[in-house]
């Protein structure tokens, strides 16, 4: 049978279907290579991410071990306490003034040498000259009361004896006798009234008079003045308390150090020890000092209880200056060639709550050490990573802050003690591989 002809338009319809497949065969052969390349790159991105891993991994360097150790040492070991205080002079010597009035003359400066007895300042005297005028005054008419209160006495005394002669050849009565003497009673009471009288204005003169000298300021020792607190024109009142003009030291050459020792260290220093001062001022300068008292009388500031250790210190060329900050350092006491361990070692507690199960307890004098039961390998210094601690009690000595002497045989040179632990070596690895 002969297919029927197709016609123009059914042959356009199957073009178009042909056409239709191709298109969708195309896309799905480009959505096939897309996808591939896709996962090619996934591939490729972990196998050079195990790669890398890999060499890291064979490249690290070992974990490091789990204790730190340190090994006994041969040292000098020097135990000092420091503490600091105030310069001060040796004697010093606040002069004031006693009474108030205007400062007229001011004849001494700072840092001027002066002589005991040396005229350093002068108040207005105008005022006291006037209140010793008057007192002087005063008293001159006390005395010559008292000379005429003495004649007044002589006179009674006259007049009885001439009643007593009277009445013995019986012209004058009895009355009159006793008038006489009552007269004379008088008059030697009035005497002992003038003189009390000019006694007591005797005293007011010589106040008047010491107070006049109070005006004139004189140094009280040989020294230095090192400080001035007055100029001339400036009006001083010492009504409640003496002012204080000038401070005179004695002598710069030997000055003293008041140092706050604290009371953990005041059973360490002694009297007569040697002492070391420092001031900010001459920082690579030592200066020679002596331990000369050691005060009982505490001071307790925010609960911190010091005592007080007065320090003697040279300064033969006045280069220390009243007033400087010293650092004291007592050295209390020294040995030489002794065995010593880091205070590290004596301040170490594994972190292992049951590291310390079983040890014995420290005795006074005794402080606990942890050693290693497997030492390093032969030439080694660093100790295994899984080395285990074992406890020991060693008897101390003397610390100088960083090293204590050991003063028994438990441990000898070079032995290695625990000072710091770690973190386990799992730990270790994952923090340096960057595993949290």
């Amino acid at each position: 049978m002969v297919p029927p002809r197709r016609t123009a338009a059914g042959r356009a319809s199957a073009e178009q279907l042909e056409a239709v497949v191709a298109l969708e065969r195309a896309l799905r052969s480009r959505r096939r290579g897309r996808y591939g390349k896709f996962a090619a790159g996934l591939a490729l991105v972990a196998a050079l991410a195990a790669g890398g891993y890999a060499w890291r991994r064979d490249r690290q360097p070992a974990p490091p071990p789990r204790f730190v150790t340190q090994a006994i040492e041969v040292r000098d070991i020097s135990e000092s306490v420091e503490s600091s205080g105030k310069l001060r002079p040796l004697t010093e010597v606040k002069v004031g003034s006693q009474v108030s009035g205007r400062v007229v003359r001011v004849l001494v400066d700072f840092n001027r040498v002066v002589k005991k007895g040396e005229l350093l300042a002068e108040i207005d005297p105008s005022l006291f000259g006037a209140q010793v005028s008057q007192a002087g005054g005063q008293f001159r008419a006390a005395q010559a009361q008292l000379e005429r209160a003495r004649a007044a006495e002589a006179a009674a005394r006259s007049k009885l004896v001439r009643a007593e002669g009277l009445h013995k050849e019986a012209v004058a009565s009895q009355a009159d006798l006793d008038l006489a003497r009552d007269a004379l009673g008088i008059a030697s009471a009035d005497v002992l009234a003038a003189s009390a009288q000019l006694e007591g204005l005797a005293a007011q003169l010589q106040s008047a008079n010491t107070t006049l000298t109070y005006t004139k300021i004189y140094s009280p020792i040989d020294g230095i003045v090192i400080d001035r607190a007055v100029d001339p024109g400036q009006t001083v009142a010492a009504s409640f308390a003496a002012p204080v003009l000038f401070v005179i030291a004695q002598d710069l050459s030997a000055m003293q150090v008041l140092a706050d020792i604290d009371e953990a260290d005041v059973g360490k220093i002694r009297e007569g020890m040697a002492a070391q001062i420092r001031v900010d001022a001459f920082p690579e300068r030592t200066f020679a000092g002596k331990v000369i008292q050691i005060r009982y009388n505490p001071t307790e500031v925010l609960g911190v209880v010091t005592y007080a250790a007065v320090i003697d210190v040279r300064n033969d060329e006045l280069a220390l200056r009243p007033g400087m900050t010293a650092t004291v350092t007592v050295t209390a006491e020294s040995v030489q060639g002794v065995r010593a361990v880091r205070n590290s070692a004596l301040r170490f507690k594994p972190k292992a709550p049951d590291a310390l199960a079983g040890t014995l307890e420290a005795q006074p004098g005794q402080r606990r050490v942890f050693l290693l039961d497997e030492p390093p390998p032969s030439g080694g210094d660093l100790p295994k990573v899984d080395a285990k601690l074992a406890p020991r009690l060693v008897k101390v000595g003397i610390s100088d802050g960083v090293w204590t002497e050991l003063r028994d045989d438990t441990l000898a040179a070079g032995a290695l003690v625990v000072v710091e632990e770690r973190s386990s070596p799992e730990a270790e690895r994952r923090k340096f591989l960057g595993i949290f």
